[in-house]
């Protein structure tokens, strides 16, 4: 965790975005101070402590439906005539 110091006008979403590379990450800074829980916008020099990004979900396996190349299933199917044109 390391410790940023806040600029006029700050806000979580702000802070997140140029600290953890998203603003939708603004609630793991919240959690992280709660004491400033309840601050908008924050006045300079304000210390909040900031938790190391969470590691992004690689998922190895495909779903069951989604198991193929794809191109089999896509050929197995007739146009009818008209339908694209």
């Amino acid at each position: 965790m390391k410790t940023y110091v806040t600029l006029s006008g700050d806000t979580y979403d702000r802070i997140a975005l140029r600290e953890l590379g998203s603003e939708y990450l603004f609630p793991e800074i919240v959690a992280s101070n709660p004491r400033h829980r309840l601050t908008l916008i924050f006045s300079a020099g304000v210390s909040l402590q900031i938790p190391e990004p969470p590691q992004e979900m690689v998922y190895t396996d495909e779903p069951e439906w989604l198991e193929g190349d794809g191109d089999l299933e896509m050929t197995e199917l007739p146009l009818e005539a008209g339908a694209y044109g």
